[in-house]
């Protein structure tokens, strides 16, 4: 069985870009008349996805190794010459999210969204196809490939419902997109016209032996490269695009595209790692000092921005500007167990990212409502709240019958509310949940500097204090900005009716927030598997080896024919 599985697992790595590509597919062959089997084809698609990537991860985690790897030869080409796909943990790590987010979304969309334009569900298993693509691919070339697929899906996903307001915002996000895309071929043909190559193993070979008259052409073409991963990570300045276009989505799409930024971070997390590490000679950590201050820059310009919104859509697009940079700050740094912290953070944040545009859409619908809460309309002609307008039935009363304050909080509220209140705990970083986990490993690394593989005696630096300061200065104004959102929606509002919630929206939000309740409870399992992937990260010899040493499939010698043996050769 184990020799079956061994066989059989390196092949299921294509499925993750090959199943949402086949459905998108077949959906387009369908008229748009056939909602009801495009959305089933969709949610079956997308729960085998996250089945195979929840295997993938499973399978790359193995045995508790130090380091696992599989690559699979798509043309038979041994690397640099053919297509390579790469799993590792941290790819692994990235389908699984990715696929979670993804199934939260299309349960959402399927309660009334999938309707508000056409090819939807095409589109979404497009964009699912790129972001796939985009973690399991060994070379620039079809990352640039995986990301423009998943571009092309975003903008029709954000026009998805058309209005004004989504098309202007999505113009600009297309405007922005393409600049990135036309840096990113830039700056891979720089990199290919210096080291011959756009297989990223052979790429952290070569630059070591870049010649020094070529170093700073090198690192031009790796900060144009940045560029583009950067603009898709919205840094500042550079983010001026995100909160408008991520607000203005319809909610399904605004929680898939919490996951789009991420891409960037993978794509600097894994490249920097892999090609300006400690083995990169001359050109070791290159860089580090950029991302370390753009990322400190970010952090705050999304604290702020986060205080300064009114808009629940805001809010969580602040809120993904925040998590971007804390992840590139501490990337930076370029030590094991910081990243360790990061790879925790990330998905953490993620999550509650997603639901908190999702639960956008659930509270604005809810606040435009304009129905009454209380079982009686409200008199302008006598004072509000008057007793005499308050009936007694449904109220708690007390000894001498009168009304007490509060009132039974129905279900909808009660999980609206309570949805809300996690989403801020995880994303300010506050206990017990996911977030503040994340937060405490990444102070403790800080705080603990001979954890970090510092001499004795060494103290942290100014850097590291600014980050700590940061990382609980902005919980903290995130944490205000969330509270005020919170008491306007919910306690200062009283004359509403309970909101009408479908079992298929409220259901994705659970399934999220329940994600970074059992991030949580398995704290432990999940910060050992985050430090694994963090120590392959920071020793990507393993990673170049498996890339470079795969061999491609012998293929079986054709049979001789009978007629062709009985010939003599003179």
């Amino acid at each position: 069985m184990n020799a079956i599985t061994a066989a059989l697992m390196p092949h299921l790595m294509l499925a993750p870009i090959a199943l949402p590509m086949l459905t998108a597919a077949l959906m387009l062959l369908l008229r748009e008349e056939h909602q009801r089997l495009k959305i089933a084809l969709n949610l079956v698609s997308t729960l085998l996805g996250l089945a195979v990537s929840i295997a993938l991860l499973v399978w790359a985690n193995r045995q508790g190794a130090s380091a696992t790897m599989d690559v699979y030869l798509l043309g038979n080409w041994p690397a640099p010459y053919g297509i390579v796909l790469a799993l590792d943990r941290l790819s692994a790590l990235m389908l699984v999210l990715t696929s979670t987010v993804g199934l939260a979304s299309v349960l959402f969309a399927s309660a009334r969204w999938h309707r508000a334009g056409v090819h939807f569900h095409p589109l979404f298993q497009l964009q699912l196809m790129g972001l796939c693509g985009a973690f399991l691919t060994a070379d620039l070339f079809n990352l640039f490939v995986f990301f423009e697929i998943m571009l092309a899906a975003s903008y029709g996903l954000l026009l998805h419902g058309s209005g004004r307001a989504r098309v202007q915002a999505g113009l600009h996000f297309i405007a922005i997109n393409l600049a990135a895309s036309s840096l990113f071929l830039v700056g891979a043909s720089m990199l290919y016209g210096i080291t011959g190559t756009l297989n990223m193993a052979d790429l952290a070979q070569s630059i070591p032996q870049v010649l020094e008259a070529d170093r700073g052409l090198l690192h031009t073409a790796a900060a144009i490269l940045a560029i583009a991963f950067l603009i898709k990570a919205a840094v500042w300045p550079l983010n001026f695009w995100l909160v408008p276009a991520y607000s203005a989505a319809t909610a399904p799409v605004g929680a898939l595209f919490a996951i789009m930024t991420k891409v960037g971070i993978y794509a600097i997390l894994r490249l920097w790692t892999l090609l300006f590490g400690a083995d990169a000679g001359d050109s070791a950590h290159f860089g580090g000092a950029w991302l370390i201050g753009a990322g400190m820059v970010t952090m705050t310009f999304g604290a702020i921005g986060m205080l300064g919104s009114q808009r629940l859509g805001y809010l969580a697009g602040f809120g993904a500007i925040l998590s971007s940079g804390t992840l590139l700050t501490v990337a930076g740094f370029g030590q094991n167990q910081l990243t360790a912290g990061l790879l925790y953070y990330l998905p953490s944040s993620t999550l509650a990212v997603s639901a908190l545009f999702l639960l956008t859409d659930l509270m604005e619908r809810w606040r435009n409502d304009g129905a009454s809460l209380a079982p009686y309309e409200k008199n302008d002609d006598a004072p509000f709240l008057n007793a005499q307008l308050v009936p007694t039935d449904g109220l708690n009363l007390d000894d001498e019958q009168e009304a007490l304050t509060g009132r039974v909080i129905p279900a909808a509220v009660a999980l609206l509310g309570l949805a809300f209140m996690a989403c801020t705990l995880v994303i300010t970083g506050l206990p017990p949940l996911s977030g503040f986990v994340g937060k405490f490993a990444m102070l403790s690394a800080l705080l603990n500097p001979q954890g970090l593989g510092a001499s004795a005696g060494h103290q942290p630096s100014i850097t590291d204090w600014l980050l700590v300061a940061l990382l609980i200065g902005s919980g903290l104004l995130a944490l205000i900005a969330l509270t005020r959102a919170g008491i306007f929606h919910f306690w200062a509002t009283y004359d509403r009716a309970a909101p009408q919630l479908r079992v298929m929206e409220g259901l994705p939000i659970a399934g999220l927030l329940l994600a970074c309740v059992a991030l949580t409870v398995q704290a432990g399992p999940v910060m050992r598997y985050a430090q694994a992937t963090a120590d392959a990260l920071h020793a990507p010899a393993s990673y170049v080896q498996a890339v470079m040493s795969a061999q491609p499939v012998q293929r079986p010698a054709a049979p001789v024919a009978a007629k062709d043996a009985l010939k003599v050769t003179p």
